[in-house]
């Protein structure tokens, strides 16, 4: 009787020590909108690095085509949190959704505005971009966004243009060889490796560097955050300091790291067949990354001035742009990891 006392005793200590491991590790569902993309890489990184798990956070990953469907997750509540740009944020508010971003890892975008191989000749300018077909990673996503914002600034009608949703990675680049659109709105890798293959690849507007970002913009332009709904962050301090805590110290190491040694740690389906290519996408990029992972308040004023532009809805909505973003986490992971 005795042993059988002792089985169950350790039985019932085994059950509590596993649930209490379970509660130590809170998990989150985290919907990014397309994996293979660099513009995203610090939070696949961060997946591969361990610090989700260092922080105590077991995140899943649940990779879509664009940002649109990795936001209509969290909407839904099929997903708890996104790594997506930021604008979504702003322009949500202007529809009265209360959407905030925790941590930006991207000071510039990183989009560029590229013409198909194949329509190279037709094609020498934006505004020989009217009547024609052009790619985004999908429908209502920031690249939709952006190219929206550089027809109008070029005096294009946005309606004019037929807007096709191809992904951002090797679909992309498969429409723009075959020449199914004239020109795509593409993020690296894809641009170098377009590039790669076509010595004259023809780019309109390009931001992957402060000069271009802030040639068009007026200011940096913040990229890609972790954003969620505000009540979520509310309710969920513990999970969304240790998610910050995860992607300020891979941006930590990301810049106290060479881009062989980042694509060393990345999945081999991500960085695909041409591993040179992908490391001299990583180069072009790595000046994208941001170093703290703070919100700069101007960045933020800038992707306002760009959707006011382009959509009378936001320009009206008189939205408090104070209330889309939070440098509170950011700021107590810098500390902790001894950060200005």
């Amino acid at each position: 009787m005795s042993a059988m006392i002792r089985r169950l005793v350790t039985t019932l200590a085994a059950l509590v020590l596993s649930s209490g491991l379970a509660l130590a590790q809170s998990k989150v569902t985290l919907a990014i909108g397309g994996a293979s993309c660099l513009c995203y890489l610090p939070t696949m990184l961060a997946k591969q690095l361990g610090e989700f798990d260092k922080a105590g956070i077991n995140v899943e990953v649940v990779d879509f085509k664009g940002g649109s469907q990795a936001l209509q997750a969290v909407m839904g509540g099929s997903a708890d949190v996104v790594s997506g740009y930021f604008d979504h944020c702003v322009n949500l508010a202007a529809k009265g959704q209360h959407l905030q971003s925790f941590v930006v890892y991207d000071r510039y975008p990183g989009f560029a505005l590229v013409v198909s191989p194949k329509h190279t000749a037709e094609i020498n300018s934006i505004k020989d971009l009217a009547n024609k077909k052009v790619g985004v990673s999908a429908p209502g996503s920031s690249t939709d966004f952006f190219l929206k914002y550089m027809l109008s600034k070029n005096g294009v009608d946005p309606n004019s243009v037929g807007v096709i949703g191809v992904g951002l990675g090797a679909t992309a680049i498969a429409a723009m060889e075959q020449g199914q659109i004239d020109a795509a709105i593409m993020l690296d890798p894809a641009v170098t490796l377009l590039q790669g293959k076509n010595k004259d690849l023809k780019i309109l507007s390009d931001t992957r560097t402060q000069k271009d970002t802030i040639a068009v913009f007026g200011g940096e332009y913040p990229g890609g955050a972790l954003y969620t709904k505000a009540d979520w962050i509310a309710s969920h301090e513990k999970e969304v300091q240790g998610m910050t805590n995860a992607i300020v110290a891979t941006l930590k190491w990301i810049h106290s790291h060479t881009p062989e040694e980042i694509a060393d740690k990345m999945p081999p389906e991500l960085v695909g067949k041409d591993k040179a290519l992908y490391i001299a996408a990583l180069k072009n990029t790595l000046p994208m990354y941001s170093e703290t992972g703070r919100m700069d308040p101007k960045g933020a004023t800038a992707v306002l001035a760009v959707f006011a532009q382009s959509s009378p809805e936001v320009a009206k909505a008189n939205i408090d742009l104070s209330k889309t973003y939070t440098n509170k986490y950011v700021d107590a992971a810098n500390k902790k990891l001894g950060m200005k």
